[in-house]
Parts: structure tokens; C-alpha cells; sequence
């Protein structure tokens, strides 16, 4: 059986003392809830947010309202506005955000159900992940949620420049 995403990890972020924390849309809490599923998680894991609404982004993580009128709730900008507003709020380490459309509906020739933009920022810099999914609302989240943890890893690992 494989080790979850969430389980790995725990076990880098127990060893590299790390402060993680998650500003959530689209996901709705899921990757929160992945990552307190393991026992243990309160050592690094300090919250999280989920700022739903164009103004719940504005008031909890400083989203500013000239990023969302002008580029959407799910861009690169306001992903990474969202982790910097998170990262800033909880005196994080590593702050992950995401942003995108679950459907069923909602989407646009643009912007199509399963569009979703994926944050990450530390003191090193900041990376973004644009992604195109094909399931069902549950599944779009699912797949949301599995990629935002990649890209911790990603970054734990040294995969990102």
C-alpha cells in the first residue's frame, strides 16, 4: 500500500522544524482535514483558511480587489496572494493556496470546470501550478487537493526552482 502524500509529508516537516499553513477556496478545507488526519500534525501545521468568496479572500488574506476584478479568483496572482496573505497572517514557513473551479457548473470557454491554480510561498519564493480536471465536482477537488500536497513535496524534495 502507498504512503499518502499528507503521511510523507509529516515526516519532512517533523524532521525540518517547518511551519506549514493552507488558505483554501475550491478545496473547501479538504487539504486542512488530509493533513490533521495524521496523528501528530498540530507540531507543524499552524491553520489554515478558507476564504470561499471574493470577499472573504480581501478581509482573511489581503487579496486585493484590482487582482480579482482584473485576473478572477483563480489566477496565478491571487493564489499566491492568497499564500502570501496566509503565510503573513500565521507567521508560516510555507504557506499552499488554492483556487479553482469544482463545477459542475461555473466555468467558461477561458476558464473551463476543472480550471484550477495552485500556490505555493516560502522565504525561498514562489511557485504556481495551473491544472485542467476532468472529474466530477468531488473528483476535481480530490485531484486539487492531491496536487497541492505534490507541490509541498515538490519543494520539500528540491524539485523547485
Amino acid at each position: 500500500m502507498a504512503i499518502s502524500p499528507e503521511k510523507v509529508l509529516h515526516d519532512y516537516l517533523i524532521k525540518s522544524s517547518l511551519k506549514l499553513t493552507t488558505a483554501e477556496s475550491c478545496t473547501g478545507g479538504l487539504i486542512s482535514h488530509r493533513i490533521t488526519d495524521i496523528p501528530g500534525s498540530s507540531e507543524y501545521f499552524v491553520g489554515g483558511f478558507v476564504a470561499y468568496s471574493y470577499e472573504a479572500k480581501v478581509a482573511l488574506l489581503g487579496v486585493s480587489w484590482e487582482t480579482l476584478n482584473t485576473k478572477g479568483a483563480v489566477s496565478r496572482e491571487t493564489v499566491l496572494e492568497m499564500a502570501h496573505g496566509a503565510m503573513h497572517a500565521l507567521n508560516a514557513d510555507i504557506a499552499l493556496s488554492v483556487s479553482g473551479i469544482a463545477g459542475p457548473g461555473g466555468g467558461t470557454p477561458q476558464k473551463p470546470v476543472g480550471f484550477t491554480w495552485i500556490g505555493l510561498v516560502t522565504q525561498k519564493g514562489e511557485w504556481a501550478r495551473n491544472f485542467i480536471w476532468d472529474g466530477d465536482r468531488e473528483q476535481n477537488k480530490r485531484y486539487s487537493c492531491d496536487a497541492a500536497l505534490q507541490l509541498v513535496l515538490d519543494y520539500l524534495e528540491g524539485k523547485l526552482t
